[in-house]
């Protein structure tokens, strides 16, 4: 068995009586990056915030345990979560631009958490922000470090973002999205440079994102969820070659693809995420699922397919004859 860093035990986050994540169980082995995929709606940011206790005022933990290195997050108080937020655990968010504080030059900001958490004097902490700076691919670092965000690309804003969040070289990068809204040069580099400093610091990686091709090229594990629920959970290269889910299988289909000279229209998965309370009874993919039967009104448990992947589905041995 993996030696888990990050360990989420039936999470429930609930928002107005209703529990808009239900029951999440996963984890982060050291060193490994997690991969939680799944279309807009599902849960997967609620769950990725809830580590550091950052959601949203409307939404509140309403049970199960989050678990980093063996200590129990979910009871810690404001001042030892600001302890842990940008030493231990770092993240980067959706929205780089909005994220960084328009008033402070982006040095300024990637120091900020050598001078709480190491206790560097402001001038040393500025040294290092700007070599880390230049590290994440950032030219003429110096003079970009005395820059305000709205002076730099979002490429640029991106790259400080991740800058500021390794500077403490922690042992979780929760990494939200961390390419949208990038061309595809920049994202290439944005992903190479991950790579490069989980291997560099051995940091872990939970990745949130709904692109497969990042998955396949970042992850060594994938959880795919659902309606607030994880549907299906095992090793990437498992997954890949067999979704056990349906779920699973048509958003491999919706991917883009390159079939020689021939034009394709991309496929969509049929309806959309129903909206947290109106949920269906039972599968929760049911009213979207081809294979669905009489059978799926009753919620199917997440199950052992084989060691080390999972699927939540009454019908996974039909999955793999989906076109």
């Amino acid at each position: 068995m993996m030696d888990s860093l990050l360990a989420i035990e039936e999470l429930r986050i609930r928002i107005g009586g209703i529990d808009v994540v239900d029951g999440v169980s996963l984890s982060v082995a050291r060193g490994h990056v997690l991969a939680v995929v799944g279309e807009s709606g599902c849960g997967k940011s609620l769950t990725a915030l809830s580590i550091l206790r950052l959601l949203p005022p409307v939404a509140r933990i309403a049970g199960g345990h989050i678990r980093l290195d063996g200590r129990d997050l979910t009871g810690l108080d404001e001042a030892a979560l600001r302890g842990i937020r940008g030493d231990s655990v770092s993240i980067i968010f959706q929205e780089p631009v909005a994220s960084l504080n328009p008033l402070m030059v982006v040095g300024a900001q990637t120091a900020e958490a050598l001078e709480l958490h190491r206790g560097l004097s402001p001038a040393a902490a500025r040294r290092e922000a700007v070599a880390m700076l230049a590290r994440v691919g950032i030219s003429d670092a110096a003079r970009r470090a005395e820059q305000y965000p709205f002076e730099l690309s979002g490429g640029m804003c991106q790259r400080v973002m991740i800058a500021a969040a390794l500077i403490c070289r922690p042992q979780l990068l929760i990494a939200d999205e961390p390419t949208t809204a990038l061309d595809v040069t920049i994202q290439a580099q944005i992903l190479d440079m991950m790579k490069r400093l989980r291997e560099e610091v051995g940091t872990s990686i939970l990745l949130i994102t709904h692109d497969m091709g990042v998955v396949a090229d970042m992850a060594d594990e994938v959880a795919v969820m659902y309606g607030g629920r994880i549907v299906e959970s095992g090793g990437v290269e498992t997954i890949f070659a067999a979704p056990a889910h349906p779920y699973t299988r048509l958003l491999f289909a919706t991917a883009p693809r390159l079939d020689g000279a021939r034009k394709t229209l991309l496929r969509t998965i049929e309806g959309a995420v129903p909206g947290a309370g109106d949920w269906p009874a039972g599968c929760r993919f049911r009213v979207r699922c081809p294979l669905a039967d009489a059978k799926c009104i009753e919620t199917p448990p997440l199950q052992d397919i084989k060691s080390g992947h999972r699927a939540a589905c009454w019908h996974s041995d039909r999955v793999a004859a989906l076109a």
